[in-house]
C-alpha cells in the first residue's frame, strides 16, 4: 500500500499516582492518522479487489473521516466523492478534501438523514465516520498491536464507536479497554458516558481552558471535539480515585488536531 505507516512516539506523564502513557497514534500518517488509518486500510483494500476505482463517503463540513478519506484515495491511486451534510462551505477541511482530488456534493440535511437510501453505481460506499466491517477488521490488528505494550487499561474517544469495538476484538479481554464517548445517547459498558460536555462538537469555556492547560503543562496539543473530552475524563476519573494508584493506563491520542486552538490560548 502506498499508504505506509509510521510508528507513533509514547510518552509518559504522572498523575496523583496514576503512570499515564499517552500513545500518540495521530503521528502513525501525516494526512490519514490516528484512528483513521487503521479504519481505511481494508476498506481500500477491499475497494481494490472489487475493482472499484472511486470511494465515495460522508460526513460533515469538519468531518476528519472526510479529511482522512480524500487523502488515502489519492494517495492509493482512487478518485474520491465526499457527500457534505448541510449548505455549501469552505473552509481547511474542504479546501484540502479538494486539493486531494475529491468532489465534493453538498446536500440538505433533510436529505443527509436518509443518505442510507441512497444509490450509487461503480463506487466503494464507506459509511460516515468509517465505521464497517473492515475498519472493524483494521482496528483488530490495531488491537492486537497494542498488546505490544504495558498496561492495564486503555483509554479511548468515541465516535460511532467503530474503534472501540474492532480494539476489543484484537484485545480479546487481555486488558480492560474503556470508551469516552462525545455524544450524548451512548449506553454500554465499559463507557464513561458523562463528559461528553452538552454533545458532538460542544466545546464549553472550561474544556476549551483544559485543553490549553494540558498544552502548557504536558506539551499536549487536543482538540476540544474528541480528545479535550477523553483527557479530561482520564484525568476527572483519577482524581476521583475511580482509577486506582499505581496503575499504568494507556490513553489513545486519534488526533482531530485539523480543529485548531485558538490563538489567544497560546
Amino acid at each position: 500500500m502506498a499508504l505506509s505507516y509510521r510508528e507513533p512516539v509514547i510518552s509518559e506523564l504522572e498523575y496523583k499516582g496514576v503512570n499515564v502513557r499517552v500513545l500518540h497514534e495521530y503521528e502513525n500518517h501525516p494526512s490519514v492518522s490516528g484512528n483513521k488509518w487503521w479504519k481505511l486500510k481494508y476498506n481500500l483494500k477491499a475497494a481494490r479487489t472489487q475493482g472499484h476505482d472511486t470511494i465515495l463517503t460522508f460526513g460533515g463540513a469538519y468531518s476528519n473521516h472526510i479529511y482522512a478519506t480524500a487523502a488515502a484515495a489519492k494517495l492509493e491511486g482512487f478518485k474520491s466523492i465526499g457527500i457534505v451534510r448541510g449548505e455549501e462551505v469552505d473552509n481547511l477541511v474542504l479546501s484540502f478534501a479538494r486539493s486531494q482530488g475529491m468532489e465534493l456534493r453538498f446536500i440538505s440535511r433533510e436529505e443527509y438523514r436518509r443518505k442510507t437510501e441512497m444509490q450509487f453505481d461503480d463506487v466503494f460506499v464507506i459509511p460516515e465516520g468509517g465505521t464497517n466491517e473492515y475498519a472493524l477488521e483494521g482496528c483488530e490488528e490495531w488491537g492486537r498491536k497494542l498488546l505490544e505494550q504495558d498496561f492495564e487499561q486503555v483509554y479511548l474517544a468515541v465516535g460511532t464507536a467503530g474503534t472501540m469495538n474492532g480494539l476489543m476484538r484484537g484485545i480479546e479481554g487481555k486488558r480492560e479497554v474503556i470508551g469516552v464517548p462525545v455524544l450524548k445517547g451512548f449506553t454500554g459498558q465499559n463507557l464513561l458516558t458523562e463528559y461528553h460536555h452538552g454533545g458532538y462538537g460542544k466545546m464549553p469555556s472550561v474544556l476549551l481552558e483544559f485543553c490549553y492547560r494540558l498544552r502548557r503543562e504536558y506539551k499536549l496539543i487536543l482538540e476540544p471535539v474528541y480528545t479535550g473530552k477523553l483527557f479530561w475524563a482520564v484525568f476527572d476519573q483519577i482524581e476521583r480515585g475511580l482509577i486506582k494508584k499505581g496503575i499504568t493506563i494507556l490513553v489513545i491520542h486519534t488526533g482531530g488536531i485539523n480543529f485548531l486552538l485558538s490563538p489567544e490560548a497560546r
